[in-house]
Parts: structure tokens; sequence; C-alpha cells
């Protein structure tokens, strides 16, 4: 079996991994019940209608690429998929009884990067998917942003941006899941105080990247003119105890008069000389 042709079919982030590993040249036939998922597989979400097309053809053509698989390291007697889970799923749909594997023999980090490879490079993850799969990669195995941007062949950018979206609240998170906002939406909302409220909104109102920016700008511009507001009579309190004692002071008073004072300092002789302030006086 001339294995270059499987290794072109594969696409060439994960031909230079074969390229990497101890690969049988035979493709075997399997038996879909001695296949187990892959345990690195950092696609939790199988779009359904896609999946029924890839069964159709499956019907109609069979499976023309085999499934890549390593021996299971949690039963001798199964093999692991590490590339083509989605063609598995698909068979089993299709009635098959036995699929075409390529079996390899790799570690887990390798096991790892073909999966996030193959779907990456078809775009078969969500955004939350991909950055949860960069996310294992530095957290598990010592990856850094960059090394994970050139193994992937995305700018690092591209990887900090898509890492800094697990920062959102879960409600996001699963609304970037389900694709009901786009990842140019939620980069959006990184950051925000109140990202669930306008997550929700753009979902509402079906907004496009460019009216979420500008409807975002409209919170950022309130709440900024909110905090330049000040009561001139706390102003000038805060100007006469910062005369007082030399440091900055900062009031904050709700309508019912409650709020709190805080004192600022830059180094251990302002807070002594803070504390003798408050001790000579009280």
């Amino acid at each position: 079996m001339d294995t270059t042709k499987i290794k072109k079919g594969l696409g060439r982030g994960l031909s230079s991994l074969i390229g990497e590993t101890k690969i049988e040249t035979n493709i075997n036939k399997i038996s879909i019940s001695d296949l187990v998922s892959n345990k690195f597989q950092p696609r939790k979400i199988f779009d359904e209608d896609s999946l029924q097309d890839l069964t159709n053809s499956i019907k109609e053509r069979g499976i023309i690429q085999p499934i890549i698989v390593r021996k299971s390291s949690d039963d001798n007697s199964k093999y692991e998929i590490i590339a083509g889970e989605r063609r598995w799923l698909a068979a089993q749909k299709a009635g098959l009884h036995e699929v075409p594997v390529v079996i390899t023999d790799v570690d887990d980090l390798k096991s790892l990067e073909f999966a996030i490879v193959e779907n990456v490079q078809r775009s078969d993850l969500n955004a939350i998917e991909e950055a949860l799969g960069y996310q294992r990669l530095i957290e598990e195995f010592s990856y850094t942003q960059e090394k994970v941007a050139q193994f992937i062949g995305k700018s690092r950018s591209h990887i900090a941006n898509f890492l800094r979206l697990l920062s959102l609240p879960e409600t996001v998170l699963k609304l970037v899941e389900k694709k009901k906002l786009s990842p140019g939406h939620a980069k959006i909302l990184v950051g925000l105080d109140n990202a669930e409220f306008v997550a929700k909104k753009i979902v509402d109102k079906n907004l496009s990247v460019r009216q979420a920016e500008n409807f975002v700008k409209i919170f950022k511009i309130k709440k900024a003119s909110n905090k330049s507001f000040k009561d001139t009579n706390l102003q000038a309190l805060e100007f006469s105890v910062r005369e007082k004692i030399g440091l900055n002071v900062f009031i904050k008073n709700k309508k019912n008069n409650t709020g709190k004072i805080s004192f600022e300092y830059k180094d251990l002789d302002q807070l002594n000389k803070l504390i003798e302030v408050i001790k000579s006086n009280y």
C-alpha cells in the first residue's frame, strides 16, 4: 500500500505528524465495536446534518479515507481513534460492521496533536472547542502560545484571541458552542462586566459584528461618563484630605449617604505615615 497517498489525503499537518510516528504500511479492517473514542478528542458537538450527509456518502461509496488508531491504554482488546471519529460515528449510522484503519504507535501528546490538527484544518471545531484544545496543549504538555501557533500553522494573535474567549461567562461560551455567536462577536465581549446581557442582545437582535461593536461602545461611553461625574463637594473633600496627609484619597458616596473612603499609598513609608495620622487623631 502506498502510504504517501494516505498522507496526502490527510492533509499536510497530519502528514507531518504521521511522518514522526511509527506507522504500519497496511490498511486493516477492524470491527466497529473494537474502536473507542479518543479521550483527547477536542470536539464535543457533532453537527447532525453534516453527520447525516457523511452517513449517506458512506452508504453509497464506503469509507474512502481510513481511520487512524492506536492501541487503547485502557483496554488492550480495543483501539483508540486518533483521527476519524466522525467517520466512525457515520459508519455506525450507515450500518457498517467493519471500517478501514491505519494503526500507529503514538503517546498522549501526539494523540492530542492529531485530533487538534485534523479538526482545525477541516474547520470542524467551534471556537470554544478549538480554544480548549490549545489550552490543553499549554497546560498539560507545557506548550507556549508561540509553539502552539507554529504547530497549528496559525498566528500567535489567533491563538491568544481564542484563549481569551475562555474567560467569558459559561452562558456566553454555550452560545458560541452552539454557533449562535461567532468568534468575532465573542471577541468583542471579552472583558465586559455585562457580557451575558450584551450577548443576549446580539442574539435577539441578530446583530452583525460591526453592529455589536457599536452597541458595546454605547455602554463603554456611558460607563466612562458615570465615572467622570462626581459631586463637587466630594471632590473638595478629597482635595482637602489629600493636602493634609499628602496621599491620594477617594470618596464614594451613595444616594443614601453610605459609601467608602480609600487611601492610595506607594510604599511602606507612606503606609506608616497614614497609620500614624489615624492613630494620633482617633
